[in-house]
C-alpha cells in the first residue's frame, strides 16, 4: 500500500526541523541555523557563516559577542548540517531549498 502525504514547510525553522532526524540538532542549533539561513537569504553574502551574518544572528538572539556562535557553528559542521570549503560555509544539500520546489521522500518501513 502506498500513501502520498504533502506537507508545506513555510519557514527555514520548519524546513530544518523536518530534516532534523538526520542531523540531530538541538533547539538552539536549529534556531541559529534557521536565522543564518534567513539572514543569508536576505543579504546573499555567499557565505552562510560570514562575520556579518554571525553579527546579525548574535544581535537577534541577544548575544553580546558574535564569536560565541563559533561553538555552535562547529557543532553544525560536526553534525554535517553545514559544510566548509576554504572558509566558505554552505548548507548540506538536504537543507537547500533554493528553488522553492518540491522534494519527494520515500519512506520504506522494513521491520
Amino acid at each position: 500500500m502506498s500513501e502520498n502525504i504533502k506537507i508545506t514547510l513555510n519557514s527555514p525553522y520548519k524546513y530544518i526541523s523536518f530534516w532534523n532526524g538526520v542531523f540531530n540538532l538541538t533547539k538552539t542549533e536549529l534556531q541559529i541555523l534557521a536565522l543564518l539561513i534567513t539572514i543569508e537569504d536576505q543579504k546573499e553574502t555567499g557565505n552562510l557563516c560570514s562575520i556579518e551574518n554571525k553579527k546579525d544572528v548574535a544581535t537577534a538572539l541577544g548575544i553580546k559577542d558574535y564569536n560565541t556562535l563559533n561553538n555552535y557553528i562547529k557543532r553544525l559542521k560536526d553534525k554535517e548540517a553545514i559544510h566548509t570549503t576554504e572558509s566558505i560555509y554552505t548548507l548540506n544539500k538536504l537543507l537547500k531549498a533554493d528553488d522553492g520546489g518540491e522534494i519527494t521522500v520515500t519512506v520504506l518501513r522494513r521491520y
